[in-house]
């Protein structure tokens, strides 16, 4: 159920009926009828009614309207309410004496909804007004409902979703203690991806719910750690090129493990989590592992996260290394000594390093 302080739970029901009418007598009257039942208002012609109208539609229930009027004739504050688009959610109705074929055919092609003869007989047209208000009333009550019930189904969607996301943070955290590292550096991941997308080059044609897909998926890069053994993946020193091969395995064993997870393969994420997991160690000169793809074979998104990957490595602490200073990450990134990659991916990098840079000023 939505709060009681919801928009829709709250709307109020309108109960005012607007009489337009030159003729203050029949003003009288018809205020007579629907006085004990409804809130009242006047208008003396056509453009005193239609201003009244436009002001606040909402708070009306019914307008009766006369034809023929001062400065304004009924038929033409017809016209003027229907380009407005009011006719379908406010019931006018016209009450006059003016009842001819061609202001019948006027009034109904326009949308009235029913045109009413004077003199008029009181509980007859109290009857005929009363039963299009509630009906109208019926239709905004359910019109809320739905509302309400589409709010309900949006915020448990929502929920779903932070849940989900919540459940790939842990996994992916879980795994970077397990390798002595903090759960920063798989947001720094999706930070760096997200930024690096949203403001170069790199993310053109790709829709902002994309990117946030996308930068999802790079928390999950890594994932396939978990079945590294920890004498290797927590080892200090260099590894071997025995115990190299078996950490190289990590990109086909995260792969395997998102396959796996049936749930996360209806996600829209799961396609550039899986390309990630997998080809995030790939290198523009298809030195790298585990398919040795080369330049525009590995997806950009893939690329991304390993540079992004490389330069949260150099800026941080892990247990075979101190963090080095800024200048000198950058200069190693520059000089290709952590890899080769494509250069239009490094010019968009040293675009928008500064703004990077400041996810390390609390590190």
């Amino acid at each position: 159920m939505l709060p009681l302080e919801s928009p829709f739970a709250s709307a109020p029901v309108p109960n005012t009926v607007l009489i337009v009418d030159d003729d203050e007598i029949n003003r009288g009257i018809l205020e007579n009828i629907f006085a004990p039942a409804h809130d009242i208002e006047q208008a003396e012609d056509g453009v005193q009614g239609l201003q009244a109208i436009l002001r606040n539609p909402d708070r009306l229930c019914a307008v009766l309207l006369d034809v023929v009027m001062p400065r304004m004739d009924g038929i033409t504050v017809l016209r003027r309410l229907r380009q407005a688009g009011l006719l379908q959610r406010l019931p006018v109705f016209l009450i006059t004496a003016e009842a001819s074929d061609s202001v019948l055919k006027d009034a109904y092609e326009l949308g009235v909804m029913d045109v009413i003869s004077k003199p008029i007989v009181p509980f007859v047209v109290l009857r005929r007004v009363q039963s299009v208000v509630e009906l109208f009333k019926a239709r905004r009550r359910l019109n809320n409902v739905v509302l309400m019930q589409q709010a309900d189904l949006l915020a448990k969607a929502e929920q779903i979703v932070q849940l989900n996301i919540g459940m790939i943070e842990a996994l992916s955290t879980a795994i970077e203690f397990r390798s002595g590292e903090s759960g920063e550096h798989v947001r720094r991941i999706r930070d760096i991806t997200r930024l690096m997308l949203l403001r170069t080059e790199l993310g053109a044609g790709l829709s902002a719910e994309t990117v946030d897909q996308i930068a999802l998926a790079a928390i999950m890069h890594d994932v396939g750690k978990i079945a590294i053994p920890d004498a290797i993946l927590n080892k200090p020193g260099r590894l071997t090129p025995e115990e190299f091969e078996v950490m190289k395995t990590h990109t086909v064993q995260g792969a395997l493990l998102l396959e796996k997870i049936p749930q996360l393969r209806e996600n829209e994420a799961y396609a550039y989590a899986y390309d990630i997991a997998r080809h995030h160690h790939e290198r523009w000169d298809g030195r790298g592992y585990p398919d040795g793809l080369k330049g525009d074979e590995i997806s950009v998104w893939a690329q991304v996260v390993s540079l992004a990957d490389v330069y949260d490595a150099l800026s941080c602490k892990r247990v075979y290394k101190a963090a080095f200073p800024r200048e000198q990450v950058l200069e190693m990134i520059r000089d290709g000594q952590c890899g080769a990659f494509n250069p239009r991916l490094l010019d968009c990098f040293f675009a928008v390093e500064a703004d990077l840079a400041r996810l390390y000023e609390h590190a």
